[in-house]
């Protein structure tokens, strides 16, 4: 009787996993994250920055940060990212860097871009820098910001 019920609940669940669409399947022929993407994104309480972001295969990429290094100079070499098509358009990339916060100091973190196309040469959407100094009182135990950004697709 339980290996009845086994193959039974066994065949169900490959039933159900044939039927449902993958995340590959489930995305519209839409606009496409791959390429090098021109990033400008500011944090509350922060001026406008500006990154490239290169899209490579297989969720990986780089981020070139043009004015977060000390004296609003850019960063020698562009940096490790990572990157998701989501459904309905919707991207995230995020990658590590040190910004400016405030007027004294710099913070290490991660910094999340997630967004929705605009166009197929358009995103924009929200900004979240999280660093790596605890905050108890955040919800997430980190100090962190949020802001929005927009990326133009490099031609």
């Amino acid at each position: 009787m339980k290996l009845f019920l086994t193959l039974t609940l066994l065949g169900a669940a490959l039933t159900l996993a044939g039927s449902q669409p993958s995340l590959d399947q489930s995305k519209t022929d839409g606009p496409t994250l791959n390429g090098r993407w021109r990033v400008k994104f500011s944090l509350v309480g922060t001026e406008e920055k500006n990154a490239v972001f290169e899209a490579k295969s297989k969720g990986a990429g780089t981020l070139l940060f043009l004015d977060t290094g000390p004296d609003n100079k850019p960063v020698a070499e562009p940096l490790p990212a990572v990157w998701s098509e989501l459904t309905n358009d919707r991207v995230t990339f995020s990658g590590d860097v040190e910004l400016a916060l405030g007027n004294c100091c710099r913070e290490l973190g991660t910094l999340i871009l997630k967004g929705a196309f605009a166009s197929g040469n358009s995103i924009k959407g929200r900004a979240i820098f999280i660093t790596s100094t605890t905050d108890e009182e955040n919800f997430i135990g980190f100090r962190s910001t949020v802001g929005t950004f927009t990326a133009t697709r490099e031609r």
